[in-house]
């Protein structure tokens, strides 16, 4: 945490979501729980149920006691000291588009954040395919999962992205995880504004609702531009991971019209749709 930077309290959950009810009036279904399991698998046990209010829905909660993050990693967290919420919004995209949602959604979350932390923020940015960082340090994950919703082809499918933003506790995530994190005292410190957790919030979940409905419109090809705004690795040397083995080493180079990301070889752009992407430290 930032010397005398005062993290963001989160408000009890009841006054939460009244508070984002009032703010988010497209949102048809607005909950924030003490504790739940995970609430991207809440959302989409839901949708798969087909029950309950149209869409767009927001859970969020103070504790998730089986939160995962990609790969089905388990996401770290204490009470208090990350702001977790999920969105479920209804697509109609064909199959082969839905993994665009992912760099989608890193892409607007990142837009999102540095709006509320103001121009003075400019270290916030995204690793692909949806990491947000501050300087280079992990801030927030993003978990994008899909599930069609029930009454065949035409109903479509339902997105749920999930965010966590570590609100505080930087230095001790870092030593648990050797490796760099970052928390929202941070971006505070730099940036001078105070926002509260329903800002954050509220610009996230409605930068994903536009963010979705111009992908069904125009593709991810409206989105490149915006990703080269945030882009963390543009030309930087890369190695793509698979289970820890270096399958590509390359120079990454933004991202192609599906949202892949594009390394360079000498060989050309190759696409990268899957794995892990690590920095090459320069000697």
């Amino acid at each position: 945490m930032s010397e005398h930077v005062r993290p963001i309290d989160l408000p009890a959950p009841e006054a939460l979501a009244r508070e984002l009810g009032q703010r988010l009036p497209v949102f048809q279904d607005i909950t924030w729980t003490g504790n739940t399991g995970s609430t991207n698998a809440d959302l989409l046990a839901r949708a798969r149920s087909g029950l309950g209010a149209a869409k767009p829905w927001l859970l969020g909660t103070h504790l998730q006691n089986a939160g995962r993050g990609r790969a089905g990693r388990p996401w770290q967290n204490r009470a208090g000291s990350t702001l977790m919420f999920s969105c479920a919004y209804d697509v109609h995209l064909p199959a082969a588009q839905l993994p665009a949602l992912s760099p989608l959604a890193g892409v607007v979350a990142c837009e999102a954040l540095r709006a509320v932390a103001g121009q003075r923020a400019n270290g916030l940015c995204m690793k692909w395919p949806n990491d947000v960082q501050w300087h280079d340090a992990k801030l927030a994950g993003v978990l994008v999962e899909t599930t069609r919703n029930p009454g065949g082809r035409e109903a479509g499918y339902t997105v749920v992205i999930g965010m966590g933003v570590n609100l505080r506790d930087a230095a001790e995530l870092s030593r648990a995880l050797d490796r760099d994190v970052a928390d929202w005292t941070q971006v505070q410190a730099e940036s001078g504004l105070l926002p509260d957790a329903a800002d954050l919030i509220c610009a996230s979940a409605t930068a994903w609702h536009d963010a979705v409905q111009t992908l069904e419109r125009e593709g991810f090809a409206a989105f490149q531009h915006r990703f080269d705004r945030v882009d963390a690795l543009a030309g930087r040397p890369v190695n793509v991971l698979e289970k820890g083995d270096i399958l590509l080493s390359g120079t990454a180079c933004g991202v192609d019209e599906h949202g892949r990301l594009l390394v360079q070889t000498p060989q050309g752009a190759t696409p990268i749709s899957i794995g892990e992407i690590s920095i090459r430290r320069q000697a």
